[in-house]
């Protein structure tokens, strides 16, 4: 995994992190759902750069 894309994917999961917190300190439920799905969405990218790298072993 490229240091650019651990980069890029811990930005997008802070921001998913902050999101959800916002959402949940102002009982805005979608946009704490949303700041998850970031989260989810940026785990999945690290776990598929990952098998990318394991692949090439």
């Amino acid at each position: 995994m490229g240091a650019e894309d651990k980069m890029r994917n811990m930005a997008e999961k802070v921001g998913g992190k902050a999101k959800e917190a916002v959402g949940k300190a102002t009982d805005d439920r979608s946009t704490e759902l949303k700041g998850k799905a970031e989260q989810a969405k940026s785990d999945l990218k690290q776990a598929a750069e990952k098998l990318k790298d394991a692949g090439k072993h």
